[in-house]
C-alpha cells in the first residue's frame, strides 16, 4: 500500500511523525510512504486540493477554515498526534509573577509563520478580561528574529515553540511565563485528508493511524532523551542537548495525547478559539470535519 506524505513543516513537536518513520513502524502496516517535504506551512493541504499528494498532517484549522469558505469542502481530519498547545511566552528576566492579564503593559511579540498559536493566545486573554487589540504587539516577524529581539532587549514577552524556548533559556535571555499547553485540551495536529482520498486508500491510511498508535505507545514506555536519540537526523541544526531539553519540555507538558481518537473537547477548544479571533465565522461540526473511524476501527 503506497500513499504520498506531505510534510507540514518541520517543527520539533512534530517528533512523533518522525520517530514512526525512523522506527519502521509504517512499513510494518504494510504502509509504503512517498515523504514529500514542503516549504511552508499549509502546502501539503494544497497539494491535497491539487491532487499531488495523498495526506498530510497539520492544524485541523486548516480543515475548519476551508469549511467556513465553502460547506461542501472535501477535506476532512483523522488520528490526533498533538493534543495540546506546544507554544510558550518567554519573558525577559525579571517577570517571574507574570499573569496573563499583565502582557498589555509589555512589549510583546507574536508568532507569526502560523495562525493558530496567535489564535490561541487570543482567546486565552479573553477569558482573562485582556482586549488583544490592546497590546504593545511587534510587526509579524520570524520567531527566529523575534528571539533576537529579546536579547537585545527590545522586546519583553515573545510567542515562541522548542527549541527556541530552551535556547533563550540556555542564554539566560528569558524566563517561561506561560504554557499554552496548560490551558488543557487544544487539538494541536492530526491526519489531513479528502473524504475521496480516504475512500481511496482506506486501508492504507487506517495502516498509518495504527503506526501512529505504536509510536503514542512507545513514547509511554521510554524517554525524552530516547526520543531525542531517535529523531536527531532529522534535526541536524539543533544541538542533541537541546534537542533533548525540547523533547522533555514537550513530554512534560502532556502535547501528544495517548490515543488517535480526535478529542471533542479539544476539537471545541480549537473552534472557540478560531472563531474568537474571527479566523472562521462560524462554529464548525465535529462529525462535519473528523473521519473518526479510522480510529475507532483500532
Amino acid at each position: 500500500m503506497r500513499i504520498r506524505l506531505a510534510e507540514n513543516f518541520r517543527a520539533i513537536f512534530y517528533a512523533p511523525f518522525y520517530a514512526s518513520r525512523a522506527l519502521g513502524f509504517f512499513e510494518d502496516e504494510s504502509v509504503e510512504v512517498e515523504w514529500h517535504g514542503a516549504a511552508t506551512p499549509g502546502e501539503g493541504v494544497a497539494g491535497l486540493l491539487a491532487g499531488t499528494v495523498d495526506l498530510t498532517w497539520g492544524g485541523p484549522m486548516r480543515v475548519m477554515k476551508d469549511r467556513d469558505m465553502r460547506p461542501d469542502s472535501p477535506l476532512v481530519c483523522f488520528c490526533e498526534v498533538v493534543g495540546r498547545d506546544p507554544f510558550y511566552l518567554v519573558g525577559r528576566p525579571g517577570l517571574q509573577s507574570f499573569r496573563l492579564a499583565d502582557l498589555p503593559g509589555l512589549r510583546f511579540a507574536a508568532v507569526a509563520e502560523v495562525p493558530t498559536p496567535w489564535m490561541c493566545l487570543q482567546h486565552d486573554l479573553r477569558e482573562h478580561g485582556v482586549v488583544p487589540s490592546r497590546l504593545d504587539r511587534a510587526p509579524d516577524r520570524p520567531m527566529g528574529e523575534n528571539l533576537a529581539a529579546l536579547r537585545r532587549g527590545e522586546i519583553d514577552v515573545v510567542q515562541i515553540f522548542e527549541p527556541y524556548v530552551s535556547l533563550a533559556l540556555q542564554e539566560g535571555i528569558g524566563d517561561v511565563l506561560y504554557a499554552a499547553s496548560s490551558r488543557g485540551e487544544t487539538v494541536y495536529t492530526t491526519f489531513i485528508a479528502t473524504r475521496e482520498g480516504i475512500a481511496r486508500h482506506r486501508a492504507a491510511f487506517a495502516g498509518a493511524v495504527r503506526a501512529i498508535s505504536r509510536m503514542q505507545a512507545w513514547l509511554a514506555a521510554h524517554t525524552a532523551d530516547e526520543l531525542a536519540a531517535i529523531v536527531a537526523p532529522f534535526f541536524p541544526d539543533v544541538a542533541p542537548a537541546v534537542l533533548a531539553h525540547s523533547l522533555r519540555r514537550y513530554c512534560e507538558a502532556g502535547i501528544w495525547p495517548e490515543g488517535s481518537e480526535i478529542s471533542r473537547q479539544g476539537f471545541s477548544r480549537l473552534a472557540d478559539s478560531l472563531q474568537s479571533g474571527g479566523f472562521i465565522s462560524s462554529t464548525p461540526r465535529y462529525e462535519e470535519c473528523v473521519e473518526q473511524s479510522l480510529s475507532k476501527a483500532l
